[in-house]
């Protein structure tokens, strides 16, 4: 059976000694990732994870995820290689298709339909791939399929794409309403994609490791602020939802630890990542589980 890991998801700006402390704290507290999402208006993924990557030791560092379409292949696998190299192996890279219109148009970058989005994901792994398996290439990461490639998504194509060439998969926690607003994805949306996924997977369901990133960890004083706290980002979460949803846990930390314990049950979710306010929240339950 896979063993359970934990990471954390850092965005907030602040200073370099800030951005430090952030990662080390990560480390102390015995997260095993330490990640960074890419957004306009937050730290750039790949300089930021070299800063984190100096003032740590242990902790894998990772992107959860690039904005693929933002990134000509052949020249992100570079950088990838180089960070892979600078930080002694640690990296892990995280991929996504791209979902916020206003980004791609500030970037001066065609917001494409979903399958071209799909198909640009694609063909970065298999360029990395391929430039990584090439005795020859500079700057060679260190080992020679280079870093594990994670691909998170929900439709049907990117979870084909995720199950033919990923190491891990992210599992969607949220979905998206007919309007457009970002809702949270119940227990059996959640149990239906992973369901689809481990058809797709095959034998190699036991050995494939899926993520799934939790929206707002809350202690049982913190219930009743809990539905408010998670719209400020999430409008579309009702109170209902936010109550159900697998994504969003709240409870003493042996109450989260049996939580994370029936994700890995009935999706076989073994890999958690909390957002930066969760961080000192969710620490007690990594204890309990490792």
């Amino acid at each position: 059976m896979i063993g359970f890991r934990f990471g954390v998801s850092v965005g907030w700006p602040g200073s370099r000694s800030e951005w430090v402390a952030k990662a080390r704290r990560a480390e102390e507290l015995g997260y095993d990732v330490f990640t960074v999402p890419d957004h306009l208006g937050m730290p750039a993924p790949i300089p930021s994870l070299v800063l984190a990557a100096e003032a740590t030791e242990r902790i894998r560092l990772g992107t959860l995820v690039l904005n693929t379409p933002f990134y000509n292949p052949v020249l992100l696998a570079r950088d990838v290689a180089a960070l892979d190299q600078f930080s002694g192996g640690r990296i892990e890279l995280g991929l996504g298709a791209g979902y916020v219109k206003d980004e791609f148009d500030s970037a001066g970058i065609p917001f494409l339909g979903a399958g071209a989005r799909i198909d640009h994901v694609e063909q970065t792994v298999r360029t990395l791939r391929k430039l990584y398996a090439d005795p020859g290439y500079q700057p060679a990461p260190t080992r020679p399929a280079g870093p594990s490639i994670l691909i998170a998504g929900s439709g049907n194509r990117l979870l084909r794409t995720a199950a033919q060439h990923a190491d891990v998969v992210g599992l969607p926690g949220a979905a998206f309403t007919e309007s457009g607003l970002m809702t949270a994805a119940s227990a059996d949306q959640l149990a239906e994609r992973a369901t689809y996924l481990h058809g797709l997977l095959g034998d190699r369901r036991d050995r494939m490791e899926l993520n799934l990133q939790l929206w707002a960890v809350a202690t049982p004083s913190e219930r009743d602020t809990l539905g408010d706290r998670v719209r400020r980002w999430l409008p579309g979460f009702t109170d209902d939802q936010v109550g159900a949803a697998p994504a969003i846990m709240a409870g003493t930390p042996r109450q989260i630890a049996d939580s994370v314990r029936e994700c890995r049950e009935r999706y076989g979710i073994t890999y958690l990542t909390v957002l930066e306010p969760d961080l000192d929240t969710f620490a007690p339950v990594i204890e309990l589980l490792k």
